[in-house]
């Protein structure tokens, strides 16, 4: 309901995924719970998730449904999470604004006047607006930190391959910086523990590409504020 609310008013949802009702209940019956569990969690647009499309904000990949869900997702899934929506991105995700022809502009839902950010500035509005707790975005040249930054928000880049790629083939450009998925939410607690449940065996069986290290809580808790 606050996903519809806050997407009326600032246009930062692409999709609503389905079958996330029926992930609720295959979710009560299990014994284990995941780090993530009951936790609706959003996603940007480029990020493979089955039975949808990740457009990236170009008409030329309207028609590629994905025909499964990329190892984020899985993996989000496997903690208990529950992938929801799946939010806007400016056309071809290189770009600090979101805007595209497909889903039209993102307004920032503090000031109407304003973006959001890009790229990941569907996510930014949508938790900055209450429609979210926790959102995966992704990060080149800024894409979750500008969009957290003009949002209010806490957002992660993590370091390159710490994390598995968003699953989208058919890349338009190569990119010299590696880009990376991280966490977008409203305060550290919840980057930190989105990273402790992305980075389990889970993710090091299903992408055997990725570091198998365990995120490291000790690091976190003994880092000298600024």
């Amino acid at each position: 309901g606050e996903a519809l609310e806050v997407n009326r008013e600032v246009n930062c949802v692409t999709d609503f995924i389905h079958g996330c009702e029926d992930q609720l209940q295959k979710l009560k019956k299990q014994k284990e719970k995941g780090l993530l569990y009951g936790i609706p969690i959003s996603i940007k647009d480029h990020i493979n998730c089955k039975g949808h499309i990740s457009s990236g904000g170009m008409v030329k990949f309207l028609g590629q449904v994905k025909e499964e869900d990329s190892v984020v997702v899985q993996v989000l899934k496997h903690q208990g999470g529950i992938p929801f929506v799946k939010t806007n991105i400016p056309q071809t995700m290189i770009n600090y604004d979101c805007s595209n022809l497909i889903f039209g502009q993102t307004l920032n839902p503090l000031n109407h006047q304003k973006s959001p950010g890009g790229s990941s500035g569907g996510e930014g509005a949508l938790i900055a607006g209450g429609g979210s707790i926790l959102g995966i975005g992704s990060d080149v040249a800024g894409s979750i930190r500008l969009p957290s930054s003009f949002c209010g928000l806490c957002g992660l880049k993590p370091t390159g391959n710490r994390i598995s790629p968003p699953g989208c083939s058919d890349r338009p450009f190569v990119l010299a910086v590696t880009g990376m998925l991280g966490p977008m939410a409203r305060d550290v607690d919840s980057l930190a523990l989105c990273m402790k449940a992305l980075l389990c065996q889970e993710m090091f069986q299903l992408d055997p590409s990725v570091p198998p290290i365990p995120f490291n809580d000790e690091v976190r808790l003994t880092g000298t504020p600024m």
